[in-house]
């Protein structure tokens, strides 16, 4: 629906977003209004599209998604709109002097005559044209936001488009609306194609084609983790995607190759036979990944030290005994500039790690601990006693990215630290490994500990698997189980699914157990009656101590319905808990959540001990509660797992998600105490014997399956893997090559 009136007094506002809560004189009754608004201005006319909801503390509000602007008409309007100190230097004295001299003629005189101004006492030639300046800025960003919005881009984005393009955005977007693609984040293929025909570019413009092969290239990149598509894929995935013909119009895909070749938007190169076509950042991220690790592999001043009594001393006061494996991945990583330790749950990793930590602090050698996950590290904190951080904590966010790295270390600002110890490193992708190889000083020891059978990292890239098959430096794989007791299944059950045979499902362990569970819908139901009751009786655990893990999203026993079903339960409505809605999703107070983006500009407040520390970025996969939640304002404040408190607007939302059930995918470097998973049928592309091995893996005291053992069997069984189309290994080869011919 729709409401029109003028704008009367401004509540709250976040400059950054936008997000606005006013006073809306409707039929001069006044209104609440909330919503994304480009510039809040008392004394503007505004007409607001949205819908009325009803908040129990402050009564009915309008939610406004679109807005439109109208300079006021009135006289007293006109000074109200001026002294709202919307443009500086002028407040109520001088706005009613303005108005009373030019009286209705006021905007058409700051506009076309600002010299005029002069005559208002107070105001001098250069103030004069000051406060032209300024309302022409305004004027301009209006106009912008109006149109925008007049393609269904939300006020949100179309800030966003306004930040990159300012006084030209109108300009810009009519001329060629797909650059919006490549400049701004958010903007997909779709949106721009949709503004485009409106405006009447034809379906076979360069401008369609070069935006839909970068927008293939991207999205290959985002959901499929590629850094790269051979040419002939890219141009026939762009041909469907555009609703051309791969032969009749390969003269335009030529073309337009050539040109994001030219500008270096894009890299061509001949790989393994076949013409390949790359974003030319992804290049540098692989390209840099590849020579760094190339140059700590072969520091001329590394240190070599004889350790077999420290790991023997190790080993009496400890009161283990390494295998001999073992001890020769402990030599390797405190012998060598990089190497890798890989294996299954229970095959001693963290003793290992514990043991390299000893002898090199041993040697005055300072070690850093990193894991790509606040889970991970807190696990690995929790495991060796040592301080353990994110690699994005230790690389510490740039506030200022615009004005170069993402992060404060870098290769112009290294961390100072002499040896680093990475855990679930199957997890970090391109471009987080670039960045923190980057900030390692040319003669650090990098230590790489991950279990190469666990899924591929959510971002980009195949990074420990393609350093594996490089074959260039040191790996210790760990095969033989040590932490594993008599009446436990959850390790072996991982290594049975890992080496492709059915786990043991008799349900005679104490931490294996196999629901046999036909229809969907009744999964569905015991696994809510497991979290929410059977399993917490059970173990004399809370329900949040309990974690499901399902395959997909959608779909009876995905995590969305799933999510629905147990917030209802576990946390149901109450007068006494603020919620909002956000799309489809309904947020309330002590709700477990995930972050489900990266977000480097978010700022967090964390209280370590007396002193309060404060930082920036939220990480994709970070699991919180939310805390309390502002509906006036919308500001939401989530308080995540290690103690970090972010405060969301309302607009920023849409980056979290309900968690009481998440995806396999997320939670990769994620320990649980229990887990629940459903057995389900479907495409053996998604249900691999990778995808159930990850899953049990997460799990520390207990795993239960529901479903249909013919399906397990199936995925234990399916040993596909999605081959992604990643340059690191040759580019790993060849900068080992070079390195040896310049030392030789």
């Amino acid at each position: 629906m729709q409401i029109e009136g003028t704008l009367e007094e401004v509540i709250f506002r976040n400059d950054e977003n936008g997000y606005t809560v006013a006073v809306l004189s409707h039929n001069k009754t006044p209104v609440t209004i909330v919503g994304k608004m480009i510039a809040a201005n008392v004394g503007e006319n505004l007409t607001l599209e949205g819908e009325f909801v009803h908040n129990k503390k402050f009564g009915y509000q309008f939610a406004f998604s679109n807005y439109e602007i109208t300079l006021p008409q009135t006289l007293s309007g006109i000074e109200k709109y001026l002294a709202s100190g919307l443009i500086k230097g002028v407040g109520p004295v001088t706005a009613k002097n303005i108005v009373k001299t030019f009286k209705a003629d006021t905007f058409s005189i700051i506009e076309m005559a600002p010299e005029r101004l002069t005559e208002v006492k107070g105001i001098s030639k250069n103030k004069a044209y000051d406060i032209a300046a300024k309302f022409s800025e305004l004027k301009s960003i209006q106009n912008a936001i109006m149109f925008l919005q007049g393609y269904n881009i939300t006020v949100g984005m179309a800030l966003k488009i306004f930040d990159v393009y300012g006084s030209k955005t109108v300009e810009i977007v009519k001329r060629n609306p797909y650059r919006l693609v490549e400049d701004v984040d958010g903007i997909g293929f779709l949106t721009a194609d949709r503004i485009a025909k409106s405006i009447g570019i034809p379906a076979d413009s360069a401008f369609r084609a070069r935006a839909g092969i970068v927008h293939c290239l991207t999205n290959s990149t985002e959901k499929n983790g590629n850094t790269y598509l051979p040419k002939a894929m890219l141009i026939s995935n762009a041909a469907e995607l555009l609703g051309l013909h791969e032969l009749e119009d390969e003269q335009l895909f030529e073309q337009v190759l050539d040109e994001l070749v030219e500008d270096k938007t894009c890299m061509d190169f001949w790989h393994e036979k076949v013409e390949i076509i790359m974003l030319t950042k992804f290049y540098r991220y692989e390209y840099s990944i590849a020579q760094k690790l190339c140059l700590l592999a072969n520091a001329s001043n590394m240190t070599k030290f004889d350790v077999s009594s420290e790991i023997a001393d190790f080993e009496l006061r400890n009161k283990v005994e390494f295998h001999a494996d073992q001890k020769r991945a402990i030599e390797s990583a405190v012998n060598n500039g990089v190497s890798i330790i890989t294996g299954g749950p229970g095959t001693g990793k963290t003793t290992i790690v514990k043991c390299i930590i000893e002898i090199l602090n041993n040697h005055k050698e300072s070690v850093l601990l990193l894991a790509p996950t606040g889970r991970a590290a807190k696990r690995l904190s929790d495991s060796t006693g040592q301080e353990a951080k994110t690699i994005h904590r230790a690389l510490e966010v740039n506030g200022e990215i615009e004005k170069g790295s993402r992060f404060v270390h870098n290769e112009n600002n290294p961390l100072e630290v002499s040896a680093v110890i990475v855990d679930e490193v199957s997890m970090v992708d391109v471009m987080l490994m670039s960045s923190l190889l980057k900030a390692l000083p040319r003669d650090a020891r990098l230590v790489l500990v991950g279990d190469k059978d666990q899924l591929p990292s959510v971002g980009a890239g195949n990074v420990l698997g393609d350093m594996l098959k490089s074959e260039v430096f040191p790996v210790a794989m760990l095969t033989k189980i040590y932490r594993q007791t008599d009446d436990s299944l959850i390790i072996s059950n991982a290594h049975l699914i890992n080496n492709g045979v059915m786990p043991v499902i008799d349900n005679s362990s104490k931490d294996f157990f196999f629901e046999q569970k036909t229809e969907l819908n009744e999964i569905h139901s015991t696994i809510i009656d497991m979290v929410t009751k059977r399993i917490p009786a059970y173990l004399k655990i809370e329900p949040s101590q309990i974690q499901v893990l399902a395959p997909l999203k959608a779909g009876v026993c995905g995590i969305d319905n799933l999510n629905r079903t147990l917030q209802e339960i576990l946390n149901p409505p109450s007068r006494f808990k603020t919620e909002l809605t956000v799309g489809t999703t309904i947020f309330r107070e002590g709700d477990k959540v995930m972050q489900t983006s990266n977000d480097y500009n978010l700022v967090w407040q964390k209280r370590n001990g007396f002193v309060m520390e404060e930082g920036e970025g939220i990480f994709n996969g970070d699991i919180g509660q939310i805390e309390r939640i502002d509906y006036q304002t919308g500001e939401t404040t989530v308080v995540f797992e290690d103690g970090r408190a972010c405060n969301y607007a309302r607009t920023d939302l849409g980056e979290l998600s309900l968690a009481y059930a998440i995806t396999i995918h997320k939670s990769q470097g994620s320990e649980f105490d229990v887990v629940v998973i459903p057995i389900i049928a479907g495409t053996s592309m998604i249900l691999t014997r990778n995808l159930i091995y990850t899953a049990v893996t997460r799990a520390k005291k207990m795993v239960v399956l529901v479903g249909e053992k013919k399906n397990l069997r199936r995925m234990v069984a399916n040993a596909y893997t999605v081959k992604r189309f990643t340059m690191l290994t040759s580019l790993i080869k060849e900068q080992e090559k070079k390195i040896k011919e310049l030392f030789n």
